[in-house]
């Protein structure tokens, strides 16, 4: 330490104001407003996710299938579908178990067990796929893990909205 440094005391406080420090105008919400708030921004469930991440997977693998006629390349996008909505799935269940909403601690923990299942599973489908479908067109199966894999913002995008009689909106 140099000498113009200080060090302070367990007991001391900084009299710098740090740009995370909470503003002295912030007021909390009062149970009301929590409520309203709630009600006009509903939560997007996991499962609405891997829904449309299914949904989305198999309409691409049958389109692709029709435009082509090639069976091989529907199969191999249908295949880079599932190797993210399954997985996906199993991520859910396992998140939203009674031992992982026990305390934060758990849920935190929970989050980064699955998440790492989840992808360590996903590297397993993959590595597989060659074994699994006879001439696996890469390509197609790629582009059916990537667009399934971003399909969480279609599902953002259709989230329910809460009805105007429940936001108090008279029409």
């Amino acid at each position: 330490m140099s000498k113009n440094t200080t060090r302070m005391q367990a007991n001391e406080t900084s009299n710098v104001k740090c740009p995370e420090s909470p503003d002295e105008d912030f007021l909390p919400l009062t149970a009301e407003q929590a409520a309203q708030w709630r009600q006009r921004n509903p939560v997007v469930s996991v499962w609405r996710v891997v829904f449309w991440q299914s949904v989305v997977g198999t309409l691409l693998a049958g389109l692709v299938g029709w435009w082509t006629g090639d069976k091989v390349v529907a199969l191999s996008v249908l295949y880079g579908s599932a190797t993210v909505f399954i997985p996906a799935a199993l991520f859910a269940m396992g998140l939203l178990s009674r031992l992982t909403n026990a305390n934060p601690l758990a849920a935190v923990t929970g989050f980064w067990v699955w998440e790492g299942v989840k992808v360590a599973m996903t590297v397993v489908v993959i590595l597989l796929a060659p074994r699994l479908v006879e001439e696996l067109s890469w390509p197609a199966l790629l582009a059916g893990l990537i667009v399934t894999m971003k399909v969480h913002w279609l599902a953002l995008a259709w989230r329910p909205r809460p009805l105007k009689q429940d936001l108090g909106i008279k029409s």
